[in-house]
């Protein structure tokens, strides 16, 4: 198995495109084409991980977080970023990270912090808007299905928990065949018209160039004439943070203790308790205080986070209480996420997680 079909299974989850811009998600050192001898999970990859990979004879290290963030001018070993990366090369290691990406996916990093919380009826918290498309084909009614059933395989027509969704209306088309033309209704010369089905499906930005060779290649007509239209609308799908329910109310302190227990933190920094008894929880893997006002504005009694800074909790003002339980601390089950997801699609390979806590934040 080459590191390219596991990079293509990853990227199917969570697109690169949905990355944001500062982020450098993607396969950071080594060749995609080469055979993948086992893949090492971790959070972060340094030196250590390397070190773990060799031992354990995994060439392809899967980490959430980008160990290259910006331009390197050199590469001296002058620092631990440096050091990784020469330690990768010298010893054959591809390095892939998957971070933004798979954090603004409904079932990625908050998706899966939701799921250790046991909330339900789980929502984006801050849905991202631009990354729709809309195709309107116009199409023969003996045509209609078959290049409908390829849409949909192309990934087109994916709403929310619906998939094959479509809409589609009728009316008349004309057309004439010029010469080098070979028309399938029609003749050469002359107007012609015809009973067309105009369909209407939308689809994510970066599946276009799938999606319209599916139509071009399933379409009964010699040209095609179709458009595609951006969208403006929230993708329910896509965005930053969770805001789920409990399944039912419980006192905050409780909950706090739960939270210790779940996340093996040994304490909660939090605001004061302005509420006893919560239920409805936002969350954001990582630094989440960009958040905040959505979390405030979607009704959150308690917004679980990350690297909250002093000023920061002031902005509670009194509406919700948040808890930092910190970085690592809060992404740590994205390991397990990443186990999971590679797993379900290669069942007989090594896919290992690591064995380190790389967390840079120790406690005494």
């Amino acid at each position: 198995m080459k590191i390219k079909e596991i990079i293509h299974v990853l990227e199917q989850y969570a697109a690169p495109a949905l990355q944001e811009d500062y982020d450098n998600s993607g396969l950071i050192c080594g060749n995609k084409d080469i055979d993948c001898m086992g893949m090492l999970i971790s959070l972060d990859c340094t030196e250590a991980i390397i070190d773990e990979a060799i031992n354990r004879k995994c060439n392809l290290v899967i980490c959430h977080h980008p160990i290259i963030f910006r331009g390197l001018k050199k590469i001296n070993g002058n620092n631990y970023v440096e050091r990784t990366i020469i330690a990768a090369i010298k010893n054959d290691i591809a390095i892939y990270a998957i971070h933004t990406n798979l954090d603004n996916v409904i079932h990625g990093v908050n998706g899966k912090i939701a799921e250790k919380l046991g909330l339900q009826s789980c929502e984006i918290l801050s849905e991202k808007a631009g990354n729709l498309r809309k195709l309107s084909v116009f199409v023969p009614e003996a045509g209609k299905e078959k290049l409908l059933n390829a849409l949909f395989a192309a990934g087109a027509g994916h709403i929310g928990n619906y998939a094959e969704c479509s809409f589609s209306t009728t009316g008349t088309g004309s057309f004439k065949a010029m010469e080098g033309a070979n028309p399938v209704v029609g003749n050469k010369g002359e107007r012609h018209l015809e009973q067309e089905i105009k369909v209407e499906v939308i689809f994510p930005s970066w599946l276009q160039q799938g999606v319209v060779k599916a139509m071009n290649e399933n379409h009964p007509y010699e040209t095609v004439a179709y458009y595609i239209y951006p969208l403006f609308n929230n993708w329910q799908e896509t965005g930053s943070g969770i805001i789920g329910v409990l399944p039912q109310e419980i006192a905050v302190t409780e909950f706090m203790e739960q939270l210790k227990s779940t996340f093996k933190v040994p304490f909660v920094k939090h605001t004061a308790i302005v509420k006893d008894k919560i239920r409805r929880i936002a969350v954001c893997g990582g630094t989440g205080s960009f958040l905040l006002l959505n979390a405030i504005s979607a009704g959150a009694d308690l917004f679980l986070t990350a690297d909250i800074k002093y000023h920061e909790f002031f902005d509670a003002d009194g509406h919700l209480v948040i808890a930092d339980i910190g970085h690592y601390e809060t992404e740590q089950f994205t390991i397990d996420l990443l186990h999971d997801i590679l797993t379900q699609k290669f069942t007989n390979f090594a896919i290992l997680k690591t064995g380190q806590n790389t967390n840079p934040v120790c406690y005494f």
